[in-house]
């Protein structure tokens, strides 16, 4: 018996290729999403789980303000909250250059609508107490937040299977197939999975995703490490960051301090995160006690390591894949977990023939020259 044809499959199972997954299925579409783990395992559920407009492409500003909304309101639209709180962030200075930087990044991130002000140091101690008195300039911002991205899986999958979705977990794609009106998937262990469009969203694995269909786009692998202290008592309520970017710094309703930063670790899309690099561990713990003192008061409980994919200009590809019909593509997008359900969104409405309400991120920017589909 052969199997059934899906309107539409998706590849990689994290917020962004969840999202659309789920607008396609509630759009009509027959879906299938496929991860070789469980959904929001990956990028997804080992992040910060930040909801900041301090984010390094200002660009992106007006995609992060929705998906922050879209996080407020998940109760309403994914069916489920994932303990997403608002609350205000404060990005420092502590240095005459990083003076000069928060200026500039300030500038440019409101130029793209985000509501940060350059405030002195005593109005950032007056938000946040704890501060380090060694603080010289902050830029505030009362849009921020965090939600838990431990939580985003479960909440997905609920939703994704009431939407009538197929939702494939443990399902590992090695190739995809071209012809006949559609795609094969092969999956290890498994029988093909068959679909008329096609989606992928897969992170740091899209370089390799894409080779499936004859393209070459380069995609680097960051290793970011990531810090969770012991409880502590309560000794910050903002989201924190530091100008040169080297830090994010934040405390759950539990007490335990989430630390931050893009320190990287060792690893790679095939092994994954394999170690931790002490020099740099030390480092961001030694940076997140220097902006809240308090934290001496507390010690390391884990560490982990997350992948982030970055494509070559570091802005996201998002939309239809070059000379392959019916073939889409979605990820690399900084501050991922922060836009990734607008960014979703946005697909979706390319894909069931509708106006996205912003532009995507043509994909055929970054093929390199050489590079052509080579399909039959």
């Amino acid at each position: 018996m052969s199997s059934p044809m899906f309107d539409v499959a998706v590849v990689g199972g994290g917020v962004m290729g969840a999202t659309t997954a789920l607008m396609l299925a509630r759009g009509g579409l027959r879906t299938v999403i496929l991860d070789r783990g469980p959904l929001c395992r990956e990028a997804s559920g080992v992040n910060a789980g930040t909801l900041t407009l301090h984010m390094t492409r200002a660009s992106l500003i007006p995609y992060a303000v929705r998906g922050h909304e879209l996080w407020l309101s998940a109760d309403q639209w994914l069916g489920r909250g994932v303990a997403a709180v608002s609350t205000e962030g404060l990005s420092l200075a502590f240095t005459p250059a990083e003076e000069e930087m928060l200026h500039a990044r300030a500038a440019a991130r409101r130029e793209y609508g985000a509501p940060i002000e350059i405030v002195p140091a005593a109005r950032a101690r007056a938000v946040e107490p704890g501060l380090s008195d060694q603080v010289r300039l902050a830029a505030y911002c009362p849009i921020d937040g965090f939600a838990s991205s431990y939580l985003t899986g479960r909440a997905y999958r609920e939703a994704l299977v009431e939407a009538g979705a197929v939702v494939r977990e443990g399902a590992t794609v090695t190739a995809v197939d071209s012809g006949d009106g559609g795609f094969t998937l092969r999956v290890a262990g498994a029988e093909p999975v068959r679909a008329r469009r096609l989606v992928l969203a897969g992170g740091v694995w899209l370089e390799e995703m894409l080779g499936w269909l004859g393209l070459r786009i380069p995609v680097k692998c960051l290793i970011n490490q990531l810090v969770v202290t012991e409880r502590l008592r309560p000794v910050m309520r903002t989201v924190l960051s530091v100008a040169n970017g080297l830090l994010s710094l934040k405390q759950f309703a539990n007490g335990t301090v989430l630390i931050g930063g893009g320190w990287q670790g060792i690893g790679d899309p095939r092994r994954g995160g394999v170690q931790t690099i002490p020099e740099n561990l030390i480092g961001n713990t030694r940076l997140a006690r220097w902006v809240i003192p308090a934290l001496a008061e507390t010690r390391v409980a884990r560490i982990w390591l997350g992948l982030e994919a970055e494509t070559a200009d570091a802005m996201p590809m998002i939309g239809a894949v070059p000379g392959v019909p019916d073939a889409f593509v979605i990820g690399s997008v900084h501050s991922g977990y922060t836009s990734g359900p607008y960014m979703g969104r946005l697909l979706a409405d390319l894909i069931l023939g509708r106006e996205p309400e912003r532009p995507l991120f043509d994909p055929s920017r970054l093929l390199e020259p050489q590079a052509a589909p080579a399909l039959t």
